[in-house]
């Protein structure tokens, strides 16, 4: 019995070991399984990339052929049972195992040239501009057909002929701010005659239109502002968008395309005129949508990029910029919700074609603020919510007996042995005007801290408000820091200053009589 007992355990220990071993022997196996996996998978051949033009036959048929760019060439590929039918994107990038077959589905290539699309044909291909300047004809891919338009900048795979992705560059973005900017007429001060010609010959096109109809009349197509810098072109030109956009009952922001003259510039021949022509097809895009919606396009600082054919001034750019505006001006007269509005202080340098009757109709001088002017600015700028000390009435009217008094600038000698004092009265701008009040807020402000009697680390106070000794020490600051008007060195810009001189006398010297005024203190 006990003989039996010790030959079932030793069964037993036998048993658990033999199955250890077969465990044992199972691992091993797997083991060498994978490693022999690992070592076909090394003496396999490399695989092969390529771009997913299409599927080849009819497109009801279960199983197509797939059209792959690969190697510098076009072929016709079998595709692997693996992959799921009609799921490849034309564009999308494949693996091509052995025997070239499509065995996976990869991204989008995300590397190649640069193109911007000119003009689109049909709803899969396009005309893209190279960066040679040269054109050529693409397939769009799959995911490029539904959010492109012309002026887009895409990734373009020139030997397979595909456009691939949308890049987003900031070129347009940079030169044109499409949004209703929010200034309004009530922002601007002095300026209402201004305000009311410019409101008499772009709004009344839009807001009556039936009796421009009824009369044969035709809006006019442009409208250029111009005067000395400071004066409120630019604010005008905003706040003609930003009523538009109100009486019409628009709620979309693109009605304002802001066109920031100088970026326009570019070194490469052509590509002034290529943004130039990318600018309006944008307008007549915006204007295509909603017939009812006027488009605003602004150019600021016109002269720097308009200037007069064969001046001399400048490089020969002009002679073909300011061509291809005056097409674009021209081609603009077929649509009736787009308008063109320029601003410069150098009227004379900007090329009269651009000028005439039928391109740029109307023409408003902004000048310097007068005093009801001035005081209207300072009204505009001191609002019941600025913190005053004194009665708002009166400090204004101190304030602008301040700025306009007597106080001479520079002595101007003609060649007819005249002379003429400018003051520094004649410089006044609203830029200027809303700079001292700014100044006499600072002034106020360290006065409510009690910095200006240099004690260090004392409480805030409450500010007791602006006073005439803010506003009168920011207006001396102001007068003198004027480094922005033209210098001794340039007698003929000051010539440009000066009006009703007598016979056109020119002048031949400038004397300048201080920069500093009488009641100018540093603090």
């Amino acid at each position: 019995m006990k003989v039996t007992t010790d030959l079932e355990k030793q069964v037993e220990k036998l048993s658990s070991r033999n199955v250890k071993l077969a465990g044992l022997l199972q691992e091993s196996r797997d083991k060498l399984q994978q490693m022999l996996a690992e070592v076909n998978a090394l003496s396999e051949p490399a695989s092969t990339y390529g771009v997913f033009l299409g599927y080849s036959g009819r497109a009801h048929d279960s199983r197509r052929d797939a059209e792959v760019y690969t190697n510098g060439r076009p072929m016709r590929l079998k595709i692997s049972p693996s992959l799921e039918p009609g799921t490849l994107k034309v564009g999308q990038q494949v693996r091509l195992g052995d025997g070239f077959v499509v065995v996976e589905a990869c991204e989008t290539p995300r590397i190649g040239a640069l193109g911007t699309i000119s003009e689109l044909i049909g709803t899969d291909r396009a005309i893209v501009a190279t960066a040679s300047g040269e054109e050529e004809v693409v397939v769009l891919a799959d995911a490029l057909r539904a959010n492109v338009r012309a002026g887009d900048t895409i990734l373009v795979d020139s030997k397979a002929g595909l456009g691939l992705e949308k890049v987003h560059k900031t070129e347009i973005a940079q030169l044109s701010l499409e949004e209703v900017p929010d200034v309004s007429y009530g922002d601007i001060g002095g300026l209402e005659a201004q305000i009311s010609q410019i409101r008499d010959s772009v709004e009344l096109p839009f807001l009556h239109p039936e009796l421009y109809r009824a009369f044969d009349l035709r809006p006019p197509k442009g409208v250029l502002l111009y005067g000395p810098p400071g004066c409120g072109k630019t604010l005008i030109a905003k706040a003609v968008a930003n009523s538009l956009s109100k009486h019409m009952g628009s709620t979309s922001s693109s009605y304002f395309i802001n066109v920031k003259g100088p970026e326009l510039l570019n070194k490469f021949v052509g590509e002034t005129e290529r943004r130039i022509r990318l600018i309006f097809e944008r307008a007549r895009e915006l204007a295509s949508t909603d017939s009812s919606r006027p488009v605003i396009i602004f150019f600021d600082e016109m002269e720097s990029i308009f200037r007069t054919r064969g001046s001399g001034v400048s490089s020969d750019m002009e002679t073909t910029v300011v061509p291809q505006l005056l097409t674009e001006l021209d081609g603009v007269e077929q649509l009736s919700n787009v308008i063109v509005i320029g601003a410069t202080n150098r009227e004379e340098l900007i090329d009269p074609a651009i000028m005439r009757p039928g391109r740029l109709d109307i023409k408003i001088r902004v000048n310097r603020p007068n005093r009801q002017a001035a005081r209207e600015i300072f009204q505009r700028h001191l609002g019941t919510t600025v913190p005053l000390a004194e009665e708002r009435d009166l400090l204004v009217e101190a304030a602008v007996e301040e700025l306009y008094s007597e106080r001479p600038f520079v002595r101007l000698h003609f060649n007819s042995q005249e002379t003429r004092d400018l003051h520094y009265r004649d410089f006044v701008s609203g830029a200027m005007i809303a700079n001292i009040i700014s100044r006499a807020k600072k002034l106020a402000i360290k006065d409510a801290l009690g910095t200006s009697t240099g004690s260090a680390g004392s409480q805030p106070q409450i500010p007791a408000g602006i006073r005439f000794a803010h506003l009168q020490q920011a207006i001396a600051a102001e007068q003198a820091e004027s480094e922005y008007v033209p210098t001794s060195a340039n007698p003929e810009d000051w010539a440009k200053i000066v009006t009703g001189t007598q016979g056109g006398a020119k002048v031949v010297r400038v004397e300048l009589l201080g920069y500093r005024s009488s009641t100018w203190h540093a603090s």
